[in-house]
């Protein structure tokens, strides 16, 4: 499997087999929604390497295997995550090489009870959806560690909050509460804690009932594309995406479902029904 990182999407599936013997993560499935949970609430989901490995091994399994269409990440017990795990060696998670929730084709929703700080916050960030606990305690608080975000924790920021309270945020590293992440538009919703996970797993549950995988993937492609398009040249890539999914089954099947009144019966499969990409590059060999 190879990732070029210039894209937002995998270049080839993943053959990965479901991941076993996990020790930082959890993963359960259920009807199409994985849930993966951050599971080291003893250190409040710190993210070390070995987290870092075993997320990356469910992701890649997420991604590759199309009987899960939607993910929903969340952590165990008090905390969403406390960022990369400190030591007297630095930062536990910096720098690994691992599979960020952007690069999967399917939909990942977080959900944020307790705290999201740090790497456990851009890892939040790159979620396509979050919804948050109302009194969740948040923060990006590199400055004050010495430190710049990694994970594409500037580029997310801005995108989803704008340029002056991202500057606001990374410059202070100051903590702020899910509330204030509502409405800022960095949250879908702050809720109370107990409901944040129900509510990820309704909106997981949606994408995979009513959703056409193929069209999912594309469509979430197509969105974190956007931000960074010229407005014409992505045009000419949503119709032409667009174009190619014309001539696909399901699209044939969506409307006659939708005449019928019926529940259409998917056949492309995310993993490897993309049309080519037009803005592709050649893989690597």
């Amino acid at each position: 499997m190879r990732y070029e990182e210039s894209t937002f999407a995998w270049t080839a599936p993943s053959t990965r087999d479901r991941p076993d013997g996990l020790t930082r993560v959890r993963c359960e499935t259920d009807d199409g929604v994985a849930t993966v949970t951050l599971d080291r609430p003893d250190r409040l989901n710190a993210i070390d390497r070995t987290m870092l490995d075993e997320l990356a091994a469910v992701l890649g399994w997420c991604d590759a295997d199309d009987e899960v269409g939607a993910v929903v990440l969340t952590g165990a017990g008090r905390a969403f995550s406390a960022g990369s795990e400190l030591t007297d060696d630095g930062f536990g998670g910096a720098g690994a090489p691992w599979v960020a929730p952007y690069q999967v084709r399917k939909p990942v929703l977080a959900a944020v009870r307790g705290a999201a700080v740090g790497a456990g916050l851009t890892l939040a960030m790159q979620c396509d959806v979050r919804f948050v606990a109302h009194d969740a305690v948040l923060a990006l608080p590199f400055v004050r560690l010495g430190v710049t975000a990694e994970w594409m924790g500037h580029w997310t920021l801005v995108r989803h909050v704008g340029l002056g309270r991202a500057q606001e945020l990374l410059l202070t590293g100051r903590r702020f509460t899910g509330a204030e992440a509502a409405a800022w538009g960095l949250a879908a919703a702050a809720l109370p804690v107990d409901e944040v996970l129900p509510r990820a797993r309704a909106l997981a549950r949606e994408i995979v009932d009513h959703g056409a995988p193929v069209a999912v993937a594309a469509t979430k492609r197509l969105l974190w594309e956007a931000t960074r398009a010229d407005p014409f040249d992505h045009a000419r890539t949503e119709r032409q995406v667009m174009e190619a999914l014309l001539d696909r089954p399901d699209a044939r099947e969506g409307v006659e479902a939708f005449l019928r009144r019926r529940r259409p019966v998917w056949t492309g499969r995310a993993s490897t029904g993309l049309p080519p990409w037009p803005t592709e590059r050649v893989p690597l060999p």
